[in-house]
């Protein structure tokens, strides 16, 4: 079939099932000029494959991946694998004339990430990173409002991401490794709000003037053996932006209470705007043109066809869930890839880079208690 879209997936787990509930549903939802297809997908373990691709729609599954990624007639490669083997299926796939689209952060080391986008630079594919938070509703609004000056001159970022899963009894997992994950909760965690800060704003971070990087649990075990955790529980930082804002992030997996407590403020001349993926249907916005005794936050509900992709889902009210942003992304790989323009803008690989570099700069100035300039 001409406009058939055939990919291939790495990974089976937590994000493999993300990915492949999105390729399975975008044709449902949205009009795209090319049908996904999925055709294979890889992981180590055969006998658990073999369950996943029956379970998920894959109509092929193997423990080679290098043979997926430069198969012919593979057109998309998805990578939903550990952060250290990332570089090397993504350059692979794009050395082989492939669209590759990767999970963040885009790799466990500023050298892979860089690796990664140099070949994107020079290869026919096109890349996408999948920061699905983008893709959520309430956030692509926000990031409308923004460019549209409703808020005036930025001042200040205030973003937190923070959970509470990894305590003293989580058992330990690649996500504790740092050769394999390459960092803790803030690969995983800032690269989310980093990501959200410079796709809102639409400006650069340009600095980081302080950091705090802390490892509370120093061990962990699975089953009868115990191995070190070597990666950070808990990252906090301080930073400048390109138009003089200054902001904070926080990332923690040890924050007692939360959840998943997504959260980004925006605060401006003219106004203000914050959400919380807690309440991820929600944007409250804040506005000073009011009368000074009618100002006050309002929460839009983000659900109806005024706001981005809501048309293509449920009646206005009704809202979404986790898995939408992964689907609303799909739709705009799916559109990218043949030709046309994203709903909102799509990180590919030069872009993920960029946070990769502010995510190492906090980890250089939480390291060397110094200010480090994001080149």
């Amino acid at each position: 079939m001409t406009n058939r879209l055939n990919i291939a997936m790495l990974g089976s787990k937590f994000m493999g099932r993300a990915h492949s509930n999105a390729w399975s549903q975008v044709g449902h939802f949205f009009e795209l000029p090319l049908l996904p297809h999925q055709d294979t997908v890889v992981a180590r373990n055969p006998e658990e494959l073999a369950a996943f691709a029956e379970q998920w729609g894959w109509d092929n599954h193997t423990t080679d991946w290098r043979a997926a990624v430069t198969n012919p007639l593979i057109d998309l490669v998805d990578i939903g694998t550990p952060n250290n083997v990332h570089a090397e299926a993504a350059i692979a796939a794009l050395e082989a004339g492939k669209h590759v689209a990767c999970e963040k952060p885009l790799a466990g080391t500023i050298e892979d990430a860089e690796a990664m986008a140099a070949a994107a630079a020079n290869a026919p594919g096109k890349t996408f990173v999948w920061f699905n938070y983008r893709r959520v509703p309430a956030v692509a609004l926000a990031h409308r409002l923004v460019a549209s000056g409703a808020i005036g001159r930025i001042y200040h970022v205030r973003a937190t991401y923070l959970q509470s899963w990894g305590g003293p009894d989580t058992p330990m997992r690649w996500r504790f490794q740092g050769d394999i994950a390459g960092s803790g909760a803030h690969g995983d965690l800032n690269a989310h709000i980093v990501d959200a800060a410079r796709f809102i704003t639409g400006e650069e971070i340009v600095s980081v003037e302080g950091a705090i990087e802390e490892t509370f649990i120093s061990e962990r075990t699975d089953g009868d053996q115990t191995s070190a955790s070597t990666v950070d529980d808990a990252v906090l930082f301080l930073a400048r932006m390109q138009g003089g804002a200054v902001a904070s992030f926080e990332a923690t997996r040890l924050a007692t209470g939360y959840l998943n407590g997504n959260r980004i403020e925006i605060h401006g001349e003219r106004g203000a705007l914050r959400f919380n993926f807690e309440r991820m249907n929600e944007l409250d916005v804040y506005r000073t043109d009011a009368a000074r005794g009618e100002r006050g936050w309002t929460t839009i509900f983000a659900t109806n066809e005024d706001h981005p992709y809501a048309a293509a889902w449920w009646p206005t009210g009704h809202g979404l869930g986790y898995e939408h942003a992964f689907i609303n992304q799909a739709r705009d790989i799916v559109v990218s890839i043949a030709g046309g323009e994203p709903l909102v803008p799509m990180p590919d690989f030069a872009d993920a880079l960029q946070t990769q570099r502010v995510l190492e700069a906090a980890l250089i100035s939480a390291r060397e208690h110094r200010p480090v300039a994001v080149t």
